[in-house]
C-alpha cells in the first residue's frame, strides 16, 4: 500500500483518539495522555538545547521540535503500536513462481519511515544542507534532539536511521570518491522513493564481538561489479533488505591463503541491486523472531559470490568499521535516553492524575521516591547524549583533545544508559499498574525495546572494556578529567557541593586509572570503573547545565546523582523526606532559561 494511502487513515484515527481523550482528566479513573505533545511535556529539553546548539539553529528548529513532539505523542505512537504488533514477513517467490525475495513491511511502518527519512531527514541532516530548510549540515546535537523525540514513539526504525546515517559517514570518510559520488545522493535524499537505506553486516555465528574471528571471504574478481566477491554467512543483519550494507570480510588470495586475525579483515560496500538492475548474489535466509524492535526486520544473510566494493585500505576493515560502530553506539545511547524519557513522562502523568485512597499518587511519599529513581538516570542519559554529541562535533572539526573525549564518552553512554533503560522502563510500567502490562499501552513495547541497547553493537562487558581501551590507547582519562574540571570552574556551586564534586572526579578517575594500568588483571574492574565515570561525568555536566539555565531543581538533581549513585550510603540509616523533593520530581513549570539565582546555595550533601 502506498504511504499516501496510509496517512489520511492514520491521521483520522489519531483525530478520533484525540476526541476520545478530550474529556477532563478526572472524568475517568484510568489516565491516558495519548495525543499530548512529548516536547511540551518535557520543558527541560527546551531549556537545555540552547546550551548545545547555536542560537539561530535552535530558533530555526523550534517549530520542527514542536511538530515532532506533537506527532510522537499521537500519530507516530499509534503507528508504532500497529507496526510493533504486525512485524515484517519474508517471501521467497512471487505468486507466479519467480525467485524474488521481498520483505513485506506493514503500511504503518512504511509511514514511520516516510516521516523519519523524508519529512524530517534524520539520516541526512548531518551530511548536507537543505534539511528542514537549514542551509548547511546540522551538528550532531540537532539530529539527536529530533531523534530523541521520535524514539519516544518508535524505537525499531531508529536502527535503520542510525545505520543509514553511519554508513554515509563511513563511506564519505573512507570510500573512493567515485563511490561516494555515485551513492551519496540516494543516501541523503528526502525523496522517499529514491532513498537508499543502509545496514551493516558484521556478526557471524562464530564472530560476534570477536571480529578477528570473521570467516566471510572476499575474493578479487575483476568481472564483478566493484571488483570483489563475498562468500559466507552473516548471522544478525538488521534492515537486511537495505539498498547498501557495510560488510566485514577476510581477503583471500588466489591460492586460497588469507591473513589471520584482525589484520586480515577488510571493509566492503554491498549493494542490494547491481547496476544492471539485477539482484546481487546474496539471500536473506530467514527473519529473526525478536523480543523487541519487532517493527523492524532483522535476518540472516548468505553471501553467494555477492559483488562488493572495497572501502578504504585492505586489512583495516575493523578500524574503519569502528567509526560506524561508535556512531551506532552513540545512537544506542540516544535511544535509551528517549525510552527513559517516555517512560518518565508516562509515570509523571499517571502519578499526577491517578487517584487512590483519596489522594493523587504523587502526593504519596513512596511514589515521589519512585519518581526520583526514574528521574535521575533519565536526566543523566539526556545530558550525556548532548555532551557526547558536542564532543563529536568538536572532534569532526579537528579540535585538539576532542577525539579522545568523544572516544571515552561514547562507550560510557552505551554501557550505562542502555542498562539503566531496562530498569527505568520496567519501574515506570509498575506506576501504571495492571494496565502497564497490557499490550494496548506503550509500556510493554518500551520494556521489550529497552533490552536491545545493552546487547547490540557490543554487550555491556565488551563496551565497559572499551572504556579501558580508550584510556589506554587514546589517553582519554586526563582529557575527561580536564573537561569535568573546566565545567566545574564554570559552575556556581555551594562550597561543600564543589568539594564533593571535585572529590568524586578524583576518586572515579583513580579507580579507572587503576583498572587501566593493571592490564588484563584490571579488566575485572571495567564495569565498576565505567559506571563511576558515567555517574560523575553526568552529575558534573548536569550541575553545569543547572548553572547555565538558572535551575535550582536541576542542581538538586545533579547532586542527587552523586548521593544515590556514587557516594557511600548506610542502607539501614533511613531518613525523612526532604521538603523540596515534591517539586524536584515534578516537571518544571517552563522551558525558559533563568538567571542563576540561588543555584550556588543548593547543597544536598
Amino acid at each position: 500500500m502506498p504511504t499516501s494511502a496510509v496517512r489520511p487513515a492514520a491521521l483520522q484515527a489519531t483525530s478520533a483518539a484525540h476526541a476520545s481523550h478530550a474529556a477532563p482528566p478526572d472524568a475517568h479513573p484510568v489516565p491516558d495522555r495519548h495525543g499530548a505533545s512529548l516536547f511540551t511535556a518535557d520543558p527541560d529539553l527546551r531549556a537545555l538545547l540552547p546550551l548545545y546548539l547555536p542560537a539561530d539553529l535552535f530558533n530555526h528548529l523550534l517549530p520542527h521540535l514542536e511538530r515532532m513532539g506533537a506527532l510522537a505523542g499521537g500519530v507516530l505512537d499509534e503507528l508504532a503500536n500497529v507496526a510493533d504488533h504486525a512485524p515484517p514477513t519474508l517471501s521467497q517467490r512471487t505468486r507466479s513462481g519467480l525467485d524474488a525475495q521481498r520483505i513485506h513491511k506493514h503500511p504503518a511502518y512504511v509511514e514511520l519511515e516516510r516521516v523519519a527519512f523524508a519529512e524530517f531527514g534524520l539520516a541526512a541532516a548531518s551530511h548536507r544542507g537543505g534539511v528542514l530548510g537549514w542551509d548547511k549540515p546540522m551538528p550532531p546535537a540537532a539530529k539527536y534532539a529530533l531523534t530523541y523525540l521520535f524514539v519516544q514513539a518508535e524505537f525499531g526504525l531508529c536502527c535503520p536511521l542510525s545505520m543509514t546515517d553511519s554508513l554515509t559517514r563511513t563511506l564519505r570518510k573512507f570510500g573512493d570518491p567515485a563511490l561516494v559520488e555515485r551513492f551519496l545522493p540516494n543516501l541523503t535524499t528526502q525523496v522517499f522513493d529514491d532513498l537508499y537505506q543502509g545496514a551493516m553486516f558484521m556478526t557471524e555465528q562464530g564472530a560476534g564481538s570477536d571480529v578477528a574471528a570473521t570467516s566471510t571471504r572476499a575474493v578479487r574478481d575483476d568481472s564483478a561489479e566493484g571488483g570483489w566477491r563475498l562468500v559466507g554467512d552473516k548471522w544478525f543483519c538488521s534492515n537486511p533488505d537495505a539498498a547498501l550494507a557495510m560488510v566485514l570480510a577476510r581477503v583471500e588470495d588466489a591460492d586460497g591463503t588469507a591473513v589471520d586475525g584482525i589484520k586480515g579483515v577488510s571493509l566492503f560496500l554491498l549493494p542490494r541491486t547491481l547496476a544492471d538492475g539485477s539482484a546481487n548474489h546474496y539471500r536473506i535466509i530467514r527473519l529473526k523472531d525478536k523480543l523487541g524492535t519487532r517493527s523492524m526486520a532483522s535476518g540472516e544473510i548468505r553471501l553467494e559470490g555477492a559483488h562488493a566494493y572495497l572501502v578504504g585500505e585492505p586489512g583495516r576493515g575493523f578500524v574503519q568499521m569502528a567509526d560506524m560502530i561508535n556512531n551506532s553506539r552513540l545512537s544506542n545511547g540516544v535511544r535509551a535516553a528517549g525510552l527513559m524519557r517516555r517512560a518518565l513522562t508516562e509515570g509523571q502523568f499517571i502519578a499526577r492524575e491517578r487517584r487512590a485512597f483519596g489522594k493523587r499518587l504523587t502526593d504519596m511519599p513512596l511514589m515521589r521516591r519512585q519518581l526520583l529513581k526514574l528521574t535521575l538516570p533519565t536526566e543523566q542519559a539526556r545530558t550525556m547524549v548532548f555532551q557526547t554529541a558536542e564532543a563529536l562535533r568538536r572532534a569532526d572539526a579537528g579540535e585538539s583533545d576532542a577525539y579522545p573525549l568523544m572516544r571515552i564518552l561514547t562507550p560510557l553512554i552505551k554501557f550505562r544508559a542502555c542498562r539503566d533503560a531496562r530498569k527505568v522502563t520496567g519501574d515506570a510500567m509498575e506506576i501504571r499498574g495492571g494496565c502497564g502490562y497490557i499490550e494496548e499501552w506503550s509500556d510493554p513495547r518500551l520494556v521489550r525495546d529497552a533490552h536491545l541497547g545493552s546487547i547490540w553493537e557490543g554487550t555491556s562487558n565488551i563496551v565497559a572494556l572499551d572504556v579501558l581501551r580508550a584510556i589506554r590507547r587514546e589517553g582519554s582519562l586526563p582529557v575527561l578529567q580536564a573537561h569535568l574540571q573546566g565545567l566545574l570552574r564554570d559552575t556556581p556551586l555551594h562550597a561543600t557541593a564543589r568539594a564533593t564534586f571535585e572529590a568524586a572526579i578524583d576518586s572515579a578517575a583513580a579507580l579507572a586509572a587503576r583498572a587501566a594500568d593493571a592490564g588484563a588483571d584490571g579488566d575485572v574492574m571495567a564495569r565498576q570503573a565505567a559506571s563511576a565515570l558515567y555517574h560523575v561525568t553526568s552529575a558534573v555536566a548536569m550541575a553545569w547545565e543547572a548553572g547555565r539555565i538558572g535551575s535550582v531543581r536541576r542542581m538538586r538533581l545533579a547532586q542527587l546523582v552523586l548521593v544515590h549513585r556514587v557516594l557511600p550510603q548506610d542502607p539501614l540509616a533511613g531518613g525523612a523526606e526532604p521538603e523540596w523533593l515534591a517539586e524536584t520530581v515534578a516537571a518544571p513549570a517552563d522551558g525558559v532559561a533563568h538567571a542563576a539565582g540561588q543555584v550556588d546555595q543548593v547543597n544536598v550533601f
